[in-house]
């Protein structure tokens, strides 16, 4: 490869770097791990004005990251591929081993995440299939309709008070939500807890769930 092809190579490989190398579009690509989201939904989602939120999302996109296409007049945005999935997460991971300050992040969420609060993809589903768990998606309803481990229950995190009555006592409940870094399903436990429940996370969520081949669903509850 001569010099010319390899630098215009390298920086094409730099375009996908670029787009990567902002915390607000980061954000919107682990949203969009959850499933397909209009510019506004996003907007809102990442604390952004719809211009900013626009503006990152065609950065996105001019790097071949995310897909577009238009439903009456709004445009909706998805993950171009799987691949980008495993690209973010890679990235996520690499980060929380390399970087000191990831991992003191994560520990000032609410509840640490101690081992014995975790439970892995493996005995969520014999837990499932034995129905020794209820399996609860606390993440909002519109995640859930674009995507959610097949078995579990839509009780997203601000209905949970209210719902406690009919949540089973006599078997264990395992709430998930978008990923290890998500804080809605460690805030659930704090209340399934306070209420008298047996009750563990997901360690990872439905993202890695649905990467590793497992069985999913689409539609709301």
């Amino acid at each position: 490869m001569n010099g010319l092809i390899k630098d215009q190579l390298y920086e094409e490989l730099a375009r996908v770097g670029q787009a990567l190398g902002n915390g607000h579009r980061l954000e919107i690509i682990d949203l969009l791990c959850q499933g397909e989201r209009s510019v506004d939904e996003l907007a809102v989602e990442a604390r952004l004005s719809l211009a900013n939120a626009s503006h990152h999302l065609q950065i996105l996109h001019r790097a071949h990251l995310v897909q577009r296409r238009r439903e009456g007049v709004q445009v909706r945005y998805a993950l171009a591929d799987p691949g980008v999935m495993r690209l973010w997460m890679g990235l996520r991971d690499t980060a929380a081993e390399r970087i000191p300050e990831v991992a003191l992040v994560a520990e000032g969420a609410p509840e640490p995440s101690e081992k014995s609060n975790l439970v892995d993809q493996a005995e969520v589903e014999r837990g499932l299939a034995s129905n020794q768990v209820v399996l609860l998606d606390v993440r909002p309803r519109l995640e859930y309709a674009a995507g959610h481990i097949a078995g579990s229950v839509s009780l997203p995190l601000e209905e949970l008070e209210a719902r406690l009555a009919d949540l089973p006592r006599d078997r264990e409940i395992v709430a998930y939500c978008r990923g290890p870094y998500c804080t809605f399903a460690n805030e659930a436990l704090e209340h399934l807890r306070a209420a008298g429940f047996r009750a563990r996370r997901m360690e990872l969520g439905y993202p890695e769930w649905n990467l590793a081949g497992r069985p999913v669903q689409v539609g709301a509850a």
